[in-house]
């Protein structure tokens, strides 16, 4: 695997971690753990820079006028990311919200 391919499954690679910390992050603000839930959030969003510096590289490369495949992986990749990035802003949200009900805000 190298290339286009590669830098796509760095992408989803990267987004997977961050879905993964967001949901745990849901689960510790559920059980009002809000400090343990807001480093799951951190950690989600370095994951998602992670995968947003790659990206970059792709979008640097496109607008260098150096056009890039768009395959199934890629737009698959891009989905990831994007509604990973809702889902963070979701748990953002939600964490505000359990934090007010448990009068912890």
């Amino acid at each position: 695997m190298e290339g286009m391919e590669l830098l796509n499954f760095q992408i989803i690679s990267n987004v997977g971690d961050a879905k993964s910390f967001l949901f745990e992050a849901l689960k510790a603000a559920r059980e009002e753990k809000f400090k343990e839930a807001e480093k799951f959030i951190e950690n989600a969003d370095e994951s998602l820079l992670k995968a947003h510096e790659i990206h970059i590289k792709l979008l640097n490369q496109e607008t260098q006028g150096k056009p890039i495949d768009i395959s199934l992986l890629l737009m698959h990749a891009e989905d990831q990311m994007m509604s990973t990035e809702l889902l963070r802003d979701i748990t953002n949200e939600m964490l505000l919200v359990h934090k007010k009900y448990s009068n912890k805000i």
